[in-house]
């Protein structure tokens, strides 16, 4: 295990009803004036942002609205978002919504007290400063909620890219599993599919000698394939969907991710197919993580058993411990497909001749490779994508 900080200061609060608090957590940290950040129709017909309104009139919180924040959120909403909070003096953002609404509202915060352009942070400038800002989630996905990252789509040449700083880490953020009990279940599966990205992403690693991360990994891989079928067969289980919301919260705020050098290859080979054809973020990983570990399994053969037996339930054989990780690949595409991802490019209606233009924008040269599990280069990319097909 190698040395690491760790830093999770947001004020979870969790449960049934818990959005009617939110005014009351936004006067605790400081807010006076905000923004109320969201996406589609949705949290208005269901009600959810009549009775947010409710809980900030209740405190005399003043408040504007931004909504229209799109799945792979765009750099043009973003500017508006920083325009408007500067002309109406706002000092904390409340984000309502998934993964997409709370990562537009992060990128909103950095850009506001920074004199520059925002897009800055996305090629690689820290956030160091903030507007604070809260959540109430809607979606079990991203674990933007407990996270100091964020993804926007840069519409001029739609480049996805991320940014992070501690300074973008909720200062609250409301979970309540019931505003969930609407998804459809494709949704829902895109979600769970994102969660254990997340985790893979920590799970594959050169580091030895991280058995307790190790393990928070695996409860989580279990505890998802446990729950999701619940949801997909009952979306008003409460409980599963209490599971759920919490495992994505956990697999992103980094606690199962400390001690150890992570790799992230799979998610940015994916970005540049989400932003190419504006899948949802969970099912091109669907495509990609299979792929990417088939591609790579060969130069940690026993990390990969490992997680077949401990995770899939593989027999291991000692003799061939390859075919136990295959297997275990196996076990993972069958899960994905029994909860209704795609796992095919042509299932995502991505087509082959585009691969070139993937590989390309993903920048990789002389002196810049992907991940860190096995560093990949341009050629190794294309090879993952065609994998995919």
């Amino acid at each position: 295990m190698i040395n690491f900080t760790f830093y999770s200061p947001t004020y979870f609060v969790f449960g049934k009803g818990t959005e009617k608090e939110a005014g009351h957590y936004v006067r605790r940290f400081g807010g006076s004036k905000i923004l109320i950040h969201y996406g589609g129709g949705s949290v208005v017909r269901s009600g959810l942002l009549d009775r947010v309104k409710a809980s900030l009139d209740k405190e005399n919180i003043k408040y504007i609205e931004l909504g229209g924040v799109q799945p792979n959120p765009r750099s043009g909403l973003v500017y508006k978002g920083i325009d408007l909070c500067r002309q109406e003096g706002v000092d904390f953002i409340l984000a309502v919504g998934g993964g997409s609404v709370i990562d537009s509202a992060k990128a909103i915060a950095a850009g506001v007290p920074y004199d520059g352009d925002f897009w800055d942070f996305f090629e690689g400038k820290p956030v160091e400063k903030a507007l604070k800002i809260g959540t109430i989630l809607t979606i079990a996905a991203a674990g933007s909620e407990g996270s100091g990252d964020t993804v926007v789509t840069r519409e001029e040449g739609m480049l996805k890219r991320g940014a992070h700083g501690e300074a973008l880490r909720p200062s609250f953020s409301i979970l309540n599993p019931e505003l969930t009990q609407t998804l459809p279940a494709y949704q829902t599966a895109a979600g769970a599919t994102d969660i254990m990205a997340h985790v893979f992403e920590r799970y594959f690693t050169n580091t030895k000698e991280v058995e307790i991360t190790d393990r928070l990994c695996e409860a989580i891989l279990l505890t998802m394939i446990k729950e999701v079928p619940r949801v997909i067969a009952d979306p008003n289980n409460y409980e599963a969907r209490a599971n759920i919301m919490w495992a994505g919260m956990v697999a992103h705020n980094n606690l199962v991710g400390v001690g150890r050098v992570q790799d992230w290859a799979s998610h940015a080979l994916e970005h540049e197919l989400s932003a190419l054809y504006d899948v949802a973020h969970g099912a091109g990983l669907a495509v990609i993580v299979p792929a990417w570990m088939t591609y790579v399994m060969k130069h940690d053969i026993n990390r990969f058993a490992q997680l077949a037996v401990r995770v899939w339930g593989v027999d291991m054989n000692f003799a061939n411990p390859e075919e136990t990780a295959l297997e275990g690949i196996n076990r993972f595409k069958q899960f994905l497909k029994s909860i209704g991802m795609p796992i095919s490019f042509k299932e995502l209606n991505a087509r082959e001749e585009d691969i070139p233009l993937m590989v390309d924008k993903l920048g990789l040269g002389e002196n810049r490779t992907l991940g860190n599990f096995v560093k990949l280069t341009a050629r190794d990319a294309e090879q993952i994508y065609r994998l995919a097909l």
